[in-house]
């Protein structure tokens, strides 16, 4: 199943992401670049830097000037979160694009790679959310509080996997067809933004 497959590159990545655990380390791709685990490793490095990224945001005693650099560092990474979702939907579009669509066939409410992006992220909140779980220096009521949180996640991830797998499924029996809308954000474009536009 794709989401296990998946899951599991997210896994591996947010382990090699914490054996540093530092948002300034040196990004590697153990995977080939015309992969499709390559495409989804990258994807969730870059989940799992912006997880930190706001971690430190947070920080009450953070410098507002350190701020706002980190502040343009989560902008431009959400920007290569858009990215490589739509890397991915180009890659379900190319596998599927020779499947025979049946006359009745239904749009989804949500592309592939942006239900694989919410996987991503899931898989991040469970990791974190069983660092809490087993935290020693927490109280019981903590760990209890976060075991059952923790179970609701997973429960999440059983469901969220079982929902993508159908809908490739659904994709290559032609059931549904894929149709990808670019985001089109326009803070970041200097002919979009008003703001950039007037500096120009």
């Amino acid at each position: 199943m794709f989401s296990e497959f998946a899951y599991t590159i997210f896994e591996k990545c947010i382990t090699a992401y914490h054996v540093k655990d530092d948002v300034y380390q040196t990004f590697g791709n153990p995977y080939p670049k015309e992969d499709i685990a390559h495409l989804l490793y990258r994807k969730n490095w870059i989940d799992t830097v912006q997880w930190h990224y706001e971690d430190i945001i947070r920080d009450p005693d953070i410098d507002p000037v350190s701020a706002l650099g980190l502040k343009r560092k989560i902008d431009a990474s959400n920007q290569d979160r858009t990215d490589l979702v739509e890397y991915i939907d180009s890659y379900f579009l190319k596998k599927y694009q020779s499947v025979q669509i049946k006359p009745n066939a239904t749009i989804n409410t949500e592309s592939p790679a942006w239900a694989i992006d919410r996987l991503s992220i899931l898989a991040l909140k469970i990791y974190h959310m069983q660092e809490e779980a087993d935290r020693k220096d927490a109280s019981p009521e903590h760990n209890a509080k976060c075991k059952e949180k923790l179970e609701v996640l997973l429960e999440q991830k059983r469901d969220l996997s079982t929902a993508i797998d159908q809908l490739l499924s659904d994709f290559e029996s032609g059931n549904k067809f894929m149709k990808v809308y670019k985001q089109m954000k326009m803070y970041n474009d200097e002919e979009l933004n008003p703001i950039l536009r007037g500096q120009k």
